[in-house]
C-alpha cells in the first residue's frame, strides 16, 4: 500500500509589526485581489511544473532516458533510441499499467517474468506483455538484468494496487473531506491573520507614537515620522504576504497530494522552491575561488592606489621635484592613473565576474556601450580638454583671463566646465571643449613677474607739441597709484591721423584684478592733467577747424611740464 500525505495546521505566532494602521484602515476589495493574484500565480506555477514533469528527460545527451511515471511516483527509467524514443517508450507502458490496473478481473500477483532471450526478459500479464526489459536497461541501472526485472516487477505490482486504491469512492470521499477542511482552514488562517495585524496595529501605534516622535525631535527632523511608519507598514506589507504565500503553498501542496490525478503536481510543488534555493547555493559555493580572487584583487589595488596618492600628493606638495613637471599636475595625472588602474583591475577581474561570460551579460554590455558612445560624445570631448588644458599650462586657478568676449577671474577648473568671475561679480560657466578651441589671453602669467601693460591712447592737435602732450600723459601716470613704481610708464606716438596725431601711454601694474579700476583712474588723471595746461583732445575728431595755422613754434617745443635738454645735449 501506498502511503498518503497527511495534513499538517499549525498556528502562527503574531508578527513583531502591524499590518496596517489607523491612518491606512485595511481594505477587503485590496486583500481579496491580492489573494486572487497570488492564487493565480500558484496555479500557473502548478501548471509550470506539471509540463517540466511531463517533458523531464536525463540531462545527459549521450543517453536517451525517460521515466515511467504512474499517479506522480517514478516507478523507472527506460531507454530509447532515435526510432522509438524513450518518452514514447515511457508513455506506452505508462498506458498499459493503468490499463491492467483498472481491470478489475486483472491480480497483479499473476505478472510472469518470461526470459526471450540473453539480453531481453519480457514482464507478461498472461498474454499481454507489460514491459520489455533490455540489458541496455540494466547497464543503465548498473544490475543484472533478472534483478533488474525482478525489481520492475515489484514496483508495477505496488503501483497498480496503489493505483486501484486511490481511486476507491470511499477514499475519494474521505480525501475531499480532508481538502474541504484545508480550505476551510486556510480562509480562518486568512482572516484570522487579518484579525491579528489589526489588533497588533492598535498596540504597535500606542507604544511606537511617542518614540518615533521622540527620535524625530532629536534628529533635527532628519528622520521623519512619516518615513519610520513607511518603513515599518513596508516591512509588515511583505510579512503578511509571505506568510500568505506560505499558506497557500502548504494548502496546495497537502489538496493536490490527495487525489491521484493530481500527486505529481504537488511533488513537484516542493521543487519549486527548493531547486531554485540550491541553484543560488551551489552558485554560491562554485563562486567562492573567484570571489577569493577577487576580494585579494580589490586589497592589491587600494593598495597601489594608495601608494599612487602618496606619490603625487609629494610632487603636488612640493616634496618631490621632476624636471618639466609642474606641481599643479599632479591632482590631475594622479585621477588619470588612478582611472587606468581601475580600468586595468577591471579587465582583469571581468572572467571571475558572475555571469560575464554568458550572452545576456555581453548583450547588456554591449547595449550600454552604444548608449555610452552615442550619449555622452561631447562629455567625453569636454573631459579630453579639461584634462588638455592642464598640460597646456594655459591658466590656473585665481589667473585673469580672456575667452572669447569673457574676461574674469578663474575660479574653478572641472574634469567638464570652466568656472570665471567676471568683474560684475557674475559667474560663467564655460564648457572645456569651447576653452579648448578659443583663443585664451592670460593676463596674470607674465604680470606677476614683468607686470602687465596697461595702455590707452589719446588724439592731440598738430598744433600742440608732441614733447609737452608726452609730458603731460606721463604726468598723468605719476598721479595714478597702484602701478608698478619700479617701472617707467612710456609713451608712443602710433599714428599721424589727418586731424590729430595718435598718442599712446603704456604703465606697467601687478594687480590683474584691478584693471579696469587703475584704467578709469588713469583716464581721470589725463582728463585732469589736460585741463590744467589748457590742451584740447580731440579724440576721435571734430567737425569744424580754427583759422590758426596747426604748427608749433620752437618756442613752444618745451611748454610746460616738459623741460629743455642741457646745452650738451642738444
Amino acid at each position: 500500500m501506498s502511503t498518503y500525505p497527511s495534513i499538517a495546521i499549525s498556528s502562527t505566532e503574531s508578527p513583531p509589526v502591524g499590518l496596517f494602521f489607523k491612518n491606512r484602515p485595511y481594505h477587503s476589495a485590496r486583500a481579496i485581489k491580492r489573494l486572487l493574484l497570488l492564487t493565480a500565480c500558484m496555479i500557473l506555477a502548478i501548471i509550470n511544473s506539471h509540463a517540466i514533469a511531463d517533458s523531464a528527460q536525463s540531462s545527459s545527451p549521450s543517453i536517451q532516458t525517460a521515466p515511467v511515471v504512474i499517479d506522480g511516483e517514478v516507478l523507472f527509467l527506460v531507454r530509447g533510441v532515435t526510432s522509438y524514443p524513450a518518452r514514447e517508450r515511457a508513455g506506452a507502458i505508462e498506458d498499459r499499467i493503468k490499463a491492467l490496473a483498472t481491470d478489475a478481473k486483472f491480480d497483479p500477483d499473476s505478472i510472469q517474468i518470461i526470459e526471450i532471450s540473453e539480453d531481453r526478459i519480457d514482464l507478461k500479464a498472461g498474454d499481454q506483455a507489460i514491459v520489455a526489459v533490455l540489458d541496455v536497461d540494466a547497464a543503465l541501472e548498473s544490475l543484472p538484468l533478472k534483478i533488474l526485472a525482478e525489481t520492475y516487477r515489484i514496483r508495477i505490482i505496488a503501483a497498480t494496487r496503489a493505483y486501484r486504491h486511490d481511486r476507491e469512492m470511499s477514499v475519494l470521499m474521505l480525501h475531499a473531506g480532508y481538502a474541504l477542511f484545508a480550505t476551510l482552514v486556510l480562509a480562518g488562517l486568512i482572516y484570522g491573520m487579518r484579525w491579528l495585524f489589526r489588533q497588533f496595529d492598535t498596540i504597535l501605534e500606542k507604544q511606537l507614537q511617542r518614540h518615533i516622535n521622540k527620535l524625530e525631535s532629536k534628529s533635527r527632523n532628519i528622520v521623519r515620522s512619516e518615513q519610520v511608519w513607511y518603513v515599518l507598514r513596508t516591512l509588515v506589507e511583505w510579512t503578511r504576504v509571505l506568510l500568505i504565500v506560505f499558506f497557500l503553498y502548504v494548502y496546495f501542496n497537502s489538496v493536490l497530494g490527495l487525489f491521484p490525478w493530481t500527486r505529481a503536481i504537488a511533488q513537484q510543488l516542493f521543487g519549486l522552491i527548493l531547486d531554485p534555493l540550491k541553484t543560488i547555493g551551489t552558485a554560491i559555493i562554485d563562486f567562492l575561488p573567484s570571489l577569493l580572487f577577487l576580494v585579494i584583487l580589490t586589497f592589491f589595488v587600494r593598495y597601489i592606489l594608495k601608494v599612487t596618492r602618496m606619490f603625487f600628493s609629494a610632487v603636488g606638495y612640493g616634496r618631490m621635484h621632476f624636471a618639466g613637471f609642474d606641481a599643479e599636475w599632479a591632482d590631475p595625472t594622479y585621477r588619470i592613473v588612478r582611472i587606468v588602474i581601475i580600468a586595468l583591475s577591471l579587465v582583469v577581474a571581468y572572467p571571475y565576474i558572475p555571469g560575464s561570460s554568458s550572452e545576456a551579460f555581453k548583450g547588456v554590455s554591449l547595449f550600454f556601450g552604444v548608449l555610452l558612445s552615442l550619449g555622452s560624445s561631447s562629455v567625453i570631448s569636454n573631459i579630453i580638454a579639461g584634462y588638455t588644458m592642464t598640460y597646456r599650462r594655459a591658466f590656473k586657478d585665481g589667473d585673469r583671463i580672456r575667452i572669447g568676449d569673457t574676461v574674469g577671474t578663474v575660479t574653478a577648473r572641472r574634469v567638464l566646465v570652466t568656472h570665471l568671475r567676471t568683474s560684475k561679480n557674475e559667474e560663467a560657466v564655460i564648457p572645456n571643449s569651447l576653452v579648448l578651441n578659443s583663443e585664451i589671453i592670460n593676463y596674470s602669467t607674465l604680470a606677476r613677474r614683468d607686470g602687465l601693460i596697461l595702455h590707452t591712447t589719446v588724439g592731440i592737435g598738430y598744433e600742440v607739441p608732441w614733447r609737452q602732450v608726452e609730458a603731460m600723459l606721463l604726468m598723468a601716470a605719476e598721479r595714478t597709484t597702484g602701478l608698478c613704481a619700479d617701472k617707467q610708464p612710456f609713451v608712443q606716438q602710433t599714428l599721424l591721423g589727418d586731424y590729430a596725431v595718435t598718442y599712446e601711454l603704456n604703465v606697467y601694474c601687478d594687480q590683474v584684478d584691478r584693471i579696469i579700476e587703475l584704467y578709469s583712474q588713469l583716464h581721470r588723471n589725463i582728463q585732469d592733467v589736460f585741463n590744467e595746461y589748457g590742451v584740447q583732445i580731440m579724440t576721435p575728431s571734430y567737425e569744424s577747424d580754427t583759422p590758426d595755422a596747426k604748427i608749433v613754434p620752437k618756442e613752444k617745443w618745451f611748454s610746460a611740464p616738459a623741460r629743455a635738454p642741457a646745452a650738451d645735449e642738444l
